[in-house]
């Protein structure tokens, strides 16, 4: 066991299946906290209905697209249809074998890590172009071509804002870049006199449209290409699709955080005086108050008194009911009175029609 255990391969290849297992379930609960931020911003409730408020949907959502039917059109290219989803979804997977999460929990540290994430997704666009292609199909056609042409128009604009953090670091390393920012003390988006706010932003603009978010969905589009490039996907096929987007969003995310955000480290790494305020009180404080917070919420009872007062209106008067009765008797009498009339004036007017 300690062979085992010491074995270099060990936690490379633990720390890849927690990865696969993890990323699903996180793409899945991704996907219901946007659904419930964009009920909430309609004035709806959101997913309700499994488990309580909805926290086991995404499972739900799991089991039914893995025992859906999967439709393959007549016409379709099947091997290049079958193989679509696939490319999208692993080369979203394997960019995460160069993300660094903390100092010692990584799969692998290149030298050119920062270069091994975009090419993967430069190729994970393939999945969307052919998955389109081989549709035989005019929407997803369309859509795919949107893809493409997103896809060059957005890589340049990327490419800068990232060569502006790799010309601040000195190396195309993710820990590296890391220990550049401890080095200098500074997170790289703070450094520069604060310029280099101006390449985050339009890294976080380019790799919304990168990973085709609202509103750069033109690959999508659903109000006109009915669903995009994924319109003929159903079932585990577009569930492929599903997690390679959102684990796209993931990995541009957290290249977002390494390279401009200090990745594992705390506000101000070379401030040794900030290390108990920062490293244990905030911590401390953060999951006290949001326990407080959840007590508060969850359990705060307002106190049901045992007892309510219940007032009786008075009873009416026998003389009052008896004229009420009398109103509504001669109401009645006039009405049918009215109708009676009304029936002699009509048959009057016939006789005369008739002569």
């Amino acid at each position: 066991m300690e062979t085992v255990f010491s074995n270099w391969l060990f936690v490379p290849v633990v720390l890849t299946l927690i990865l696969i297992c993890a990323v699903p379930l996180t793409a899945g609960y991704l996907s219901l906290v946007e659904r419930k931020v964009l009920g909430d911003f309609q004035v709806r409730l959101g997913p309700m209905r499994v488990g309580p408020h909805g926290i086991l949907q995404p499972i739900a959502d799991a089991f039914k697209l893995l025992l859906k039917e999967d439709i393959i059109p007549a016409q379709a290219d099947k091997a290049l249809f079958w193989f679509a989803p696939c490319v999208s979804t692993i080369t979203a997977l394997t960019a995460f074998a160069v993300l660094p999460f903390a100092k010692n929990i990584f799969v692998a540290d290149v030298n050119v890590g920062l270069l091994v994430i975009s090419a993967t997704s430069a190729v994970g666009i393939l999945g969307i172009v052919l998955g389109g292609w081989s549709s035989n199909s005019h929407y997803p056609l369309m859509g795919a071509l949107r893809a493409a042409a997103q896809l060059v128009s957005y890589e340049v604009a990327l490419a800068f804002a990232l060569v502006s953090g790799v010309m601040a670091a000195g190396t195309l390393s993710l820990q590296g870049i890391v220990k550049a920012q401890l080095d200098r003390g500074v997170w790289f988006v703070f450094d520069n006199y604060f310029f280099m706010i101006v390449p985050f932003a339009v890294y976080l603009i380019a790799a919304t449209a990168e990973t085709n978010r609202t509103p750069f969905d033109l690959p999508e589009a659903e109000s006109e290409l009915v669903d995009g490039f994924h319109t003929e996907y159903s079932g585990f096929r577009f569930a492929l699709y599903f997690l390679a987007e959102y684990a796209n969003v993931f990995v541009v995310s957290s290249v977002a955080v390494t390279l401009f955000w200090g990745g594992w480290l705390r506000p101000f790494p070379s401030v040794g005086w900030l290390d108990v305020p920062l490293n244990v009180a905030f911590p401390v404080l953060l999951f006290v108050g949001s326990g407080g917070l959840t007590w508060k919420s969850l359990f705060s009872l307002q106190p049901v008194p045992a007892k309510t007062a219940v007032t009786k209106s008075p009873a009416p008067e026998p003389k009052a009911v008896e004229e009420e009765v009398a109103d509504e008797e001669d109401e009645v009498a006039e009405a049918i009175g009215d109708d009676r009339r009304y029936r002699k004036r009509s048959r009057r007017g016939k006789r005369r029609r008739k002569r």
